[in-house]
């Protein structure tokens, strides 16, 4: 189908993209990738009167250090994320992840920052913020702040993002080295969203897990932090009990809907599994 009318707008800085939302009202949409929005668009689901194109804006490109922390700008391709030499030796959860979005022409045109910043459950990436315990920088006419990943998703399409903000970095403190990740995704075909997902990361010491973060994607309204099922494993050398204990409690914070993925009951029980996948190849590779 064709979209509904609108006015297209580029901006050249993040602060002439702020003020043009601010000014052009609710009925305006940023627009980065755009391969969640204009889908929507097209079918017709939504109809803004305005695109703000974030394309332009130098500023949010690129991925570089600061001190103690990796800035990836919001506008930062998929494709880019995956050929990081940075992220791979650094966060090389990152480019896991990013191989298992979509196809290569989606990466090519799909951000970072679109991924993360829309509040669909179903996309991969909010789930390892949470992981990473990843902060989201913010702007908006009334200056720029900061809000944990942990704490941005409220809701399905619904996030910590005010009237007029724009999503502007993503700021993470790199996993010490020698920690183990994953993420494993159970899909259909390629290219489709998750079917349910689990990302985890972790640390080891003397031969156990001395931390660990996971989170689960497309089996809620949200991405799920599953915060009590790695209290669980902490201090465990990943025995079989504490593996049943932890995916128990990690199943138990899903609520996914039946739909063309399957039923809500098979999808909880792949949380769990594609969880014990995660964690088995997170704790391999921190041996």
């Amino acid at each position: 189908m064709i979209p509904g009318p609108f006015a297209y707008h580029r901006p050249k800085s993040v602060q002439e993209a702020v003020a043009l939302l601010a000014d052009l009202g609710e009925d305006a949409r940023p627009l980065a990738g755009g391969h969640s929005l204009i889908p929507v668009m097209k079918l017709r689901l939504g109809a803004p009167s305005d695109l703000v194109d974030l394309g332009g804006i130098a500023d949010l490109k690129g991925i570089r250090t600061e001190g103690a922390e990796i800035i990836i700008g919001a506008m930062t391709t998929q494709h880019e994320i995956i050929g990081s030499d940075l992220l791979a030796q650094r966060v090389p959860i990152l480019r896991e992840t990013s191989l298992l979005i979509a196809d290569p022409q989606v990466r090519y045109m799909g951000t970072i920052g679109g991924n993360v910043a829309n509040g669909d459950p179903s996309n991969d990436m909010p789930a390892v913020m949470m992981t990473l315990d990843a902060t989201f920088v913010l702007a908006g006419t009334g200056g720029e702040r900061r809000v944990a990943a942990r704490d941005f998703y409220k809701g399905i399409y619904f996030t910590a993002l005010g009237p007029g903000e724009v999503l502007t970095a993503i700021r993470i403190t790199p996993p010490p080295a020698g920690h183990g990740y994953a993420y494993n995704k159970l899909k259909r075909k390629i290219g489709d969203y998750a079917t349910a997902a689990a990302a985890v990361i972790l640390t080891l010491e003397s031969g156990k897990i001395a931390s660990c973060a996971a989170a689960l994607s497309n089996v809620g309204d949200t991405a799920l932090f599953a915060e009590e099922a790695c209290r669980l494993l902490v201090g465990t050398a990943l025995d079989k009990v504490s593996i049943a204990k932890a995916r128990a409690a990690a199943e138990a914070i899903t609520s996914p809907a039946s739909d063309n993925h399957g039923p809500a009951e098979y999808r909880t029980k792949m949380a769990g599994v594609m969880f014990e996948r995660a964690l088995a190849r997170a704790f391999q590779r921190a041996q």
